[in-house]
């Protein structure tokens, strides 16, 4: 038994790996008790197993996995969904919906749609075929979707999903990684968002190198701290504007209570005076009259 590669070694197609008794796994074929890759990528040994996760490639789907897809027909009971890669997926509602449900399957899923779901079935004549009875399958509302190379998914997920759940530790967002290359990310701000794209795109670019999780975990807590920091003053600065405003209007209220209040200057209303006017004139002609009359006696 011997193996011809170091750990996590860049390989490529026909490279002898191993011989003796080492099984074959994804990236590599046997060949007369030999192991050879038949991929560009990272050889990889556990235990009696060898692997080589490719550097690039399209996604080949494969039973068990989860894709992230966005939905293009509607058909009958089946959805069309795009998947990525060279093969059209579908999705018949008994395998998303409990019955029993509306002839009109639109109403649940339609055009435009993202959603989560697992690869049940696949064969390279009918492609794959979906469902979404599985936990945390859904249409994935708000966010944003990423797209990767499928080839770096494994490194971005991590080994028991150590990388995407440090991540997600660190900045507090929503995730789901799709075997297909699709990433769905939901964040509390903008900025942690554009952070969340930079690790993810620091991951697939230095995905062959060692010792990359402590230096993302390294780089994400800094970037935080940051942000933390800059929300903080932006923080104390909004009380500082709120407080000059409030002090502003009490000595605005304190001045106008100080100054004396002035009586104002009473005027006769218009009306009132003209009629003040018509009464004297009716006084006078009633007077002009009276001393008519006495002439005229006379």
């Amino acid at each position: 038994m011997a193996v011809y590669f170091q750990k996590r070694e860049v390989v490529v197609p026909g490279q002898l790996l191993a011989e003796g008794r080492y099984r074959a796994s994804f990236g590599t074929y046997g060949e007369d008790g030999k192991i050879f890759s038949s991929l560009v990528g990272l050889a990889e040994l556990r235990g009696n197993t060898v692997k080589v996760v490719a550097l690039e490639g399209a996604y080949i789907p494969k039973e068990g996995d989860l894709v992230i897809g966005t939905i293009t027909q509607v058909a009958g009971n089946n959805w069309k969904v795009d998947i990525g890669g060279p093969y059209g997926a579908s999705l018949h509602a008994n395998n998303a919906l409990r019955r029993p449900y509306s002839d009109d399957i639109s109403e649940y899923m339609d055009i435009g749609d993202v959603i989560a779901a697992e690869v049940i079935a696949f064969d390279r004549v009918s492609g794959p075929f979906l469902g979404m009875k599985g936990r945390g399958l859904r249409v994935l509302q708000g966010g944003m979707i990423l797209n990767v190379s499928p080839a770096k998914i494994p490194r971005i997920i991590g080994r028991r999903g150590s990388m995407i759940n440090m991540i997600k530790d660190h900045l507090n967002i929503q995730t789901m990684v799709g075997q297909n290359g699709r990433i769905w990310i939901r964040a509390p701000s903008i900025q942690i968002l554009r952070l969340a794209i930079t690790a993810f795109r620091t991951i697939e670019s230095q995905a062959h190198t060692s010792k990359l999780t402590d230096r993302i975990s390294e780089m994400l807590a800094e970037e935080m701290a940051k942000i933390k920091e800059s929300t903080k003053l932006e923080e104390e600065e909004s009380e500082d504007y709120i407080s000059e405003v409030e002090e502003s209007l009490e000595d605005s209220h304190e001045d106008a209570e100080s100054e004396p209040e002035l009586e104002p200057e009473l005027k006769p209303e218009p009306e009132e005076e003209e009629s003040a006017e018509v009464e004297a004139e009716v006084e006078e002609n009633e007077e002009e009259e009276k001393q008519t009359e006495e002439v005229n006696e006379e």
